[in-house]
Parts: C-alpha cells; structure tokens; sequence
C-alpha cells in the first residue's frame, strides 16, 4: 500500500479505499450475491453523504468483488419480514431511505464507474442506471425484478432512469416483464459503454479513471451537473444557459491562477 492510499472501510457490507485520487467501491456481501440489508443501505448512506464534500476522492470505480453476481437487490429474507412489522409510516421511510440514495449517487460530484459481473438484479440493476458508466463483463445481465416479487416494476430510480438510458420502448418492455437483458444487448441498446473480459473490468475502468482525475476537477464535477440537470432541462435554451454558465466559471478559474 502507498502512501497515497486510505482505506476507509475493509469489511462487510463493503470496501472502500482511496488510491490516486480514486475510490475503490467493492460490494462484500458475497455469501447473499451482494443481496442489500439495512447495514448495507446505512453503510452506503453514510458513505455517500461523507463523499459528496470530499474533494480528494475524484472518481469512484464501483464492483461486485468475488460474489458470483453483482447485486442479487434486496435481501427478502431479513429485509421483508422486518417491512411487515412496521407502520405504514414507518415502512414508508425505509422505502424513501433506500430509494434516495440512488438520487445521492447523481448528487455527488464524483463520476461513478460501475463494473458489472453476472446478475445486478432489482436494486443492483439501480446501482448500474445510477452509475454515471457501466463496463460490463461478457455474463453481466440485468433485471427490473421487482414486478416478478409481486411489486410494482417501477422501483428504486428504475422509471426514471432506464427510460432516458434505452428509450421508453424497450425500457416499458423490461419494467414490465422483469425480464433480462444480457451484456450484448445492453450493448446494443447503448446502455453500458464496453463490454470486456471479467478480469479485464477493474483495468478498463481505470483507464477511464485516470483520464479523468488528470483533468481539472471543478471541469469534471460541472460535466456531471450539467449532464444531470439537463436532463430534465424544459428546452434547448435552458441546456445552453447552463452550459455556457459553467465554461464562464471555469474560464475565469484559469484566469485566476
């Protein structure tokens, strides 16, 4: 380890270093598929809050470790039972709290590279739409699992998300079949941005890493705001004010120095 690595977490339910500028996101809940439990939802929740004012973490390369998938979505076998004990209120806000940290990972300043392996299923299939890449193993397949456990097939971001990834079209046909979608058509579909050899997927993403923390920091978090906001930007106008705002800032940042 050098000196310019910080570990900041090393056990269940993930691991997080900081390396180069990079942070290391391993999901470590291998025995459940990676599957999300309270701690996991808490564990990411506090993480994301802390890196949303960090400025030495720039990127974040996010992966599955050495469970076989991954993210299998919610734990149902501690999680659910837990759900049908609570008031509607308060089953209502563990909803909210796992949902919103799909929006946390829009919210922070850092682009998220997710490398996908085998089954990201329900929230695992949010944890790839949320991520701002996806490099995907030759295995890697995705499901809106949520509608084929009795639940609306409209969760975790999903209906937000996959429409703007894929087009509404297909996107209808994936939330309301639950069916898969494999590593080529997601290709196809432009929904990830490479395909590679499992091995080959931590490698790949560095690369894309390091090209972007040798960039000016300020221009990367205001790329990833722009993009996010002009998304749901009402016009052309408004895409444009935004950024032209942002190449002024960033012009007189240069002019300073």
């Amino acid at each position: 380890m050098n000196d310019n690595t910080k570990t900041i977490v090393e056990s269940p339910p993930f691991k997080f270093r900081i390396e180069a500028n990079i942070g290391y996101l391993t999901l470590d809940r291998a025995t459940t598929y990676n599957a999300f439990d309270l701690s996991m939802v808490e564990a990411f929740e506090t993480l994301l809050r802390d890196l949303r004012y960090d400025e030495q973490t720039r990127v974040i390369i996010l992966d599955g470790g050495d469970a076989k998938g991954f993210c299998a979505g919610l734990d149902t076998k501690v999680y659910a039972p837990e759900i049908f004990k609570m008031t509607p209120v308060q089953a209502y806000n563990a909803q909210v709290r796992m949902s919103r940290l799909f929006l946390s990972m829009r919210q922070i300043p850092q682009p998220i590279i997710a490398c996908v392996h085998g089954a990201a299923a329900g929230i695992g299939f949010s944890l790839a739409m949320a991520s701002d890449l996806r490099i995907l193993a030759g295995d890697a397949r995705f499901s809106a699992a949520y509608i084929n456990i009795g639940l609306g097939g409209a969760d975790m971001a999903s209906s937000y998300f996959l429409p703007r990834l894929i087009g509404a079209g297909r996107a209808y046909e994936y939330l309301l079949t639950g069916n898969w979608m494999d590593a080529k058509t997601a290709m196809e579909l432009g929904f990830a941005s490479r395909v590679v050899e499992k091995d080959e997927m931590i490698k790949t993403a560095e690369d894309l890493a390091k090209t972007m923390v040798g960039k000016n920091p300020m221009g990367i978090r205001m790329t990833k705001e722009a993009i996010n906001c002009n998304l749901d930007c009402p016009g052309l106008e408004a895409a444009l004010n935004m950024e032209d705002r942002n190449q002024i800032m960033m012009s007189y940042t240069y002019r300073m120095k």
